[in-house]
């Protein structure tokens, strides 16, 4: 079978970092992941050298005739966002859609994706700070200014710059797998998952303090112990703070709500127990933390928008695609 087709969109005045983002995650060969090896190319909208906004000055080997047949296409950011993009690439766009392909707007990105009324009637992420201005350009849009991404199915877009890793880890993931892209993540040293409906956030070094040591080594634990009770009360004692303080530090640490945090951390177990097994529902519901199927049901379908059956599924059609696919 053919390799997977990835097209990233360059043009002229475009981040180097966030052109490199796709690349980093789709253009090496990560076939040793359990990923397949993907065709990756860069288009450009318009001819001759692209003067990137750090001095840089790059030449991309393909244009926007290249969108056809690719399984994934991927606006990495955008500029002159008052602007329309130009017809010739709404039209590849539209046409790269109507083809299957995967529509991603990561960070600005989303302006592009936006202008080709792919997003009418749906949500869209973009960078906190220019959500209202996509609001105010394209009424017709829900936009969501504190989620990381969000995917329609065929149509993603994600906040601004971390984001757009979390997002394409996102794609990896729905595509071939948590294994694989638990794999791919910790070789580029990036938090193995963060759930799109997360705030916009980075989480923070910790401070080398003995309060700190304390704090991460009670997360380190519950990581470890998934499958154990764990209350707020109980975890912020380990950490030897108040629960109110315990609180304000997971909060700020980490982003988000220890209880949700939790959950995000058992599906994501759930996920590779259910991939790698074949486990019954119920013991993958206790190893997970979530003590009965219903309970893992319940979340997990709140999560993904699947179930734990039909996720194991789709990841044994996804392995069996991947084993023929894979290198003689």
């Amino acid at each position: 079978m053919a390799d997977p087709i990835v097209a990233a969109i360059a043009f002229d005045g475009i981040s180097p970092f966030h052109l490199s983002v796709p690349c980093l995650v789709f253009a090496e060969d990560r076939t040793t992941l359990g990923l397949p090896r993907f065709e990756f190319r860069v288009c450009a909208i318009e001819d001759g050298p692209i003067r990137t906004d750090a001095g840089l000055t790059i030449s991309a080997p393909h244009g926007l005739s290249a969108l056809d047949g690719a399984d994934i296409v991927i606006l990495p950011s955008w500029k002159n966002l008052e602007v329309p993009p130009p017809a010739a690439l709404i039209e590849a766009l539209r046409r790269a859609h109507r083809g299957g392909a995967l529509i991603v707007g990561l960070c600005l990105g989303t302006f592009a994706v936006a202008a080709t009324g792919l997003l009418s009637g749906r949500r869209a992420a973009t960078h906190w700070a220019f959500s209202d201005q996509l609001q105010a350009l394209y009424p017709d849009i829900l936009v969501e200014p504190e989620v990381l991404y969000i995917d329609n199915g065929d149509v993603v877009t994600s906040a601004g710059v971390a984001a757009g890793l979390d997002c394409c880890l996102h794609i990896i993931r729905a595509r071939y797998g948590a294994e694989a892209a638990l794999r791919l993540a910790r070789q580029i040293v990036l938090s193995p998952h963060r759930q799109g409906g997360q705030a916009q956030f980075i989480e923070r070094p910790i401070a080398r303090t003995e309060n700190a040591d304390r704090f991460s080594h009670a997360i380190d634990t519950v990581r470890k112990t998934l499958h154990a009770t764990h209350s707020l009360d109980s975890v912020a004692a380990t950490a030897g703070l108040t629960r109110r303080t315990f609180t304000r530090r997971f909060q700020k640490t980490i982003g988000t709500s220890f209880g949700d945090w939790l959950i995000d951390q058992r599906v994501a177990l759930a996920q590779r127990l259910l991939e790698a097994t074949e486990k019954s529902m119920d013991t993958v519901a206790f190893e997970a933390g979530f003590g009965s199927a219903t309970s893992l049901r319940q979340h997990f379908s709140a999560r993904l928008r699947t179930t734990p059956a039909q996720y194991r599924r789709e990841f044994s059609k996804n392995a069996q695609e991947r084993v023929a696919q894979a290198p003689r």
